[in-house]
């Protein structure tokens, strides 16, 4: 398959793949949805040794649960697609997600997987006609929980056979049809053109088709569970790691899979919130996991950072925005969160925090309760970050 023109990041509903690249401030950035959501662990030593033969020595796993090489040059990206390709089938089309424990999750109500791929096989045929942001989650309900993903049409099982349909931010109710209601959504956004989201879609045009699917019901929030620490399954138990930050160095990734079978595991996959889940094995792989440097305990604070890699990686980056994470973890209170951004595009959370540091070429601006881009109120010098953190949590 031949590489298409590097992705500018600027388009609205721009979205990188293996073959479509984005520009970034350190070379193209390649996404791989891999497909069946696992792989074993000698194919992911695989893919740590070309992350590092052809990129910048990094791997990343995004908060859906994607796997990212950044610092890739435009004559090599076509050989580490293919080389990819190789060592791992990788998925395409409209992105329909279940939790990294679908159908191996005592506690779900039921597997999503089979509605999952109803709702892919239904959409083919006009797939090429949704945006590539388009998203559907689609929730058994266990352990490991998408509810802080968004979605342009989010089903979760609250029953065996019942669903709580919502589209975009929108709860509609519950139905005992998913895949009729999956219809009508994505037929509504294939119409809107490859930049139509769930936002843009005018519900009350819907409503007539949806009425006779989908019963009103009270609003239920899915709890938001931490996919990292042990886990029972229908047979032997998972282990959910962290990558601080998003990302580990590709050796890192390389010998987490290389000891694998020194603890029985038998695949990994990546999920939700920058986590990697190991299957199976005895548990002994969390101490070695954490001397490697993944997050083993669900409580530590770097999960409640987001940091780019910064002047480490980026020609964009002012300061080493992961080093600078690191150093202020031990400084963060329970429940608050952090964003260390190496520039103002704020790249690594798009969002609001309640604290925002961003490098400059003075300093480090600080951002109460904002965005990287906002008005900083304050310049600090380093020396000043862990004193203004800690005022800043009151």
């Amino acid at each position: 398959m031949s590489l298409a023109l590097p992705l500018e990041p600027s388009r609205r509903g721009a979205c990188p793949s293996l073959d479509m690249p984005m520009q970034t401030g350190d070379g193209l950035l390649a996404r791989i949805r891999i497909a069946g959501g696992q792989l074993d662990p000698v194919r992911l030593e695989q893919l740590a040794v070309l992350g590092g033969t052809y990129g910048n020595g990094v791997i990343e796993i995004t908060a859906r649960g994607n796997l990212q090489v950044r610092g890739l040059t435009a004559a090599l990206a076509p050989a580490f697609a293919s080389a990819v390709r190789q060592v791992i089938d990788v998925e395409t089309g409209l992105v329909v997600e279940t939790p990294p424990l679908a159908g191996d999750d005592p506690l779900e109500f039921i597997d999503p997987r089979p509605l999952a791929a109803s709702i892919k096989a239904l959409a083919a045929p006009f797939a090429h006609r949704l945006g590539p942001k388009v998203a559907v989650i689609v929730d058994g309900n266990g352990q490991i929980g998408l509810g802080a993903l968004k979605a342009d049409l989010r089903l979760v099982a609250v029953g065996p056979d019942i669903w709580l349909v919502s589209v975009g931010a929108t709860l509609l109710g519950t139905t005992r049809r998913p895949l009729d209601c999956a219809g009508v959504v994505l037929t509504a956004l294939a119409s809107l053109g490859l930049q139509g989201r769930a936002t843009d879609l005018p519900l009350a045009d819907l409503a007539p088709e949806l009425d006779d699917l989908v019963s009103s019901s009270a609003p239920v929030r899915q709890p938001v569970s931490s996919p990292i620490g042990r886990f029972p399954m229908h047979r032997g138990k998972a282990t959910g790691l962290g990558l601080p930050f998003g990302a580990m160095a590709c050796e890192s990734i390389a010998a987490l899979a290389d000891g694998a079978w020194r603890s029985g595991i038998s695949a990994f996959r990546p999920g939700p919130h920058h986590s990697l889940i190991a299957i199976g094995g005895d548990g002994s792989l969390i101490e070695e996991a954490s001397q490697i440097g993944f997050i083993t305990h669900p409580n530590d604070p770097r999960t409640r950072i987001s940091a780019c890699i910064g002047s480490d990686g980026c020609a964009s980056g002012h300061i080493a925005a992961r080093a600078v994470a690191s150093r202020l973890a031990p400084s963060l209170a329970p429940g608050s969160n952090l964003h260390v951004s190496g520039c103002q595009k704020g790249c690594a959370h798009p969002g609001r925090a309640e604290v925002t540091l961003i490098g400059r070429a003075d300093g480090y601006g600080l951002v109460i309760d904002g965005r990287a881009g906002d008005t900083p109120r304050a310049v600090l010098r380093a020396d000043q970050l862990e004193t203004a953190l800690l005022a800043a949590q009151g």
